[in-house]
């Protein structure tokens, strides 16, 4: 039998006047995001998620197996 432990962070930020967010420190050191890097931003109902971008080459064979049926509703696939 194995037991996984899973540990989300959340924290809180504010966003500025000019839209500006500043990502917490321990989330910056865990996923290793540097000053300038790209971010990839999604919203889907309701939910914000900031997706690191990286290189091409680093992300061959990523996806491998996955599945893509839920990541979009069949309407927005099909424009219905």
């Amino acid at each position: 039998m194995y037991i996984v432990f899973m540990v989300f962070f959340m924290d809180t930020v504010t966003v500025s006047p000019k839209f500006q967010i500043v990502l917490p420190k321990m989330i910056r050191r865990e996923l290793e995001i540097k000053a300038g890097e790209k971010m990839a931003v999604v919203e889907k109902g309701g939910i914000i998620q900031l997706i690191p971008v990286g290189k091409i080459r680093e992300a061959r064979g990523i996806a491998k197996g996955i599945s893509t049926r839920e990541l979009r509703d069949e309407s927005e696939r099909f424009g219905r």
